[in-house]
């Protein structure tokens, strides 16, 4: 009797432990210069630099989406030229090239997706390139140029995606400085994406695996309406893939309830506008009745409740979770 009662009391204490409320903090350090993946069951799982990589492969199965790196201060153009015009491409000409965003909705809408027919029954374009039905291959037909923060160009073509291997080019506006690299998605399997330096040539695993996180707290380039739209880099936390949520606003958080609303894909459910910066008392400042509720990759269902943001002098997010 004495053992039951005892490993019932166990059972008790460790069911009370997993659903309190607990307090958290996860840093992106100062100046946000890291990305931390952060499971809510499991805790943080990985750190990196944010400028450690410029372009993002994307892995899984079938999918050929490439992100740039913008909010390290890249800025990346799609150029009139098609992909067997690259000598053309050889002075800067921002007038006449379009400006590119990563999606912060969907991780598979990278900005070299741009202008892909990806909707369509019948469509083939994946943005960078198009899908050959004969050689199952995607093979690249277009012309980009990435701009550093310091002013410097670059132009990048992706050559194809054959057989699960990446290749792609890139070279001073000039042509100089011409390499040709490859990252193979095998290398990277179980993740999201594999990453890719400019510096060194050189390709990075960066990422945990997918399956081991919930959220990435960040800096990202948003959409800011103020007064007129404009890319804007933000900190704050984005959802993994088959990672939904929901925001409720207007309801004390001791009472907000998941079953009101209905779950959300997009990425930035939480994103950065849970904190509002006053200009006017220098300080940051939170809604006292915003809820999150975060449907992981396994069904669990946990209720967060942002407190605090050490603006750039730490990175440091504050919040509660509760099971």
């Amino acid at each position: 009797m004495i053992m039951k009662l005892t490993t019932l009391s166990l059972t008790v204490l460790l069911t009370s432990a997993t659903f309190a409320q607990t307090s958290v903090t996860v840093t992106t350090s100062a100046a946000n210069a890291s990305q931390t993946y952060y499971s809510l069951l499991n805790g943080v799982q990985a750190t990196a630099a944010l400028d450690s990589w410029d372009l993002a492969f994307e892995i899984s199965g079938f999918t050929s989406s490439i992100q740039v790196n913008t909010a390290k201060g890249l800025s990346v153009f799609e150029t009139p030229f098609a992909i067997s015009e690259w000598s053309s491409v050889n002075s800067p000409d921002e007038d006449n090239w379009t400006r590119l965003l990563n999606s912060e909705t969907y991780w598979s809408a990278g900005a070299l997706t741009h202008g892909n027919d990806l909707d369509q029954p019948d469509g083939f374009n994946v943005g960078w390139g198009t899908y050959n039905m004969i050689t199952h291959t995607i093979m690249g037909t277009k012309i980009y140029v990435i701009k550093t923060a310091g002013g410097s160009y670059r132009k990048l073509r992706i050559n194809s995606l054959a057989s699960g291997s990446y290749s792609f080019t890139f070279a001073d506006l000039d042509g100089s400085n011409e390499q040709t690299s490859t990252l193979v998605k095998s290398a990277f399997s179980g993740k999201n994406h594999g990453y890719f330096s400019f510096e060194g040539n050189t390709v990075l695993d960066l990422e945990p695996p997918t399956a081991s996180w919930d959220l990435v707290f960040t800096k990202y380039t948003s959409i800011i309406n103020a007064p007129a739209p404009t890319a804007y880099a933000v900190a704050g936390v984005l959802q993994n893939k088959n990672v939904s949520a929901m925001q409720i606003d207007g309801v004390d958080t001791s009472v907000a309830d998941w079953t009101s609303a209905a779950f959300d894909t997009s990425m930035n459910i939480i994103g950065y506008d849970w904190k509002n910066y006053n200009m006017g008392s220098s300080m940051y400042e939170y809604a006292d009745d915003r809820t999150y509720f975060i449907l992981d990759r396994t069904g669990n269902i946990w209720k967060l409740i942002f407190t605090e943001y050490g603006g750039g002098s730490n990175g440091d997010m504050t919040f509660t979770q509760e099971l």
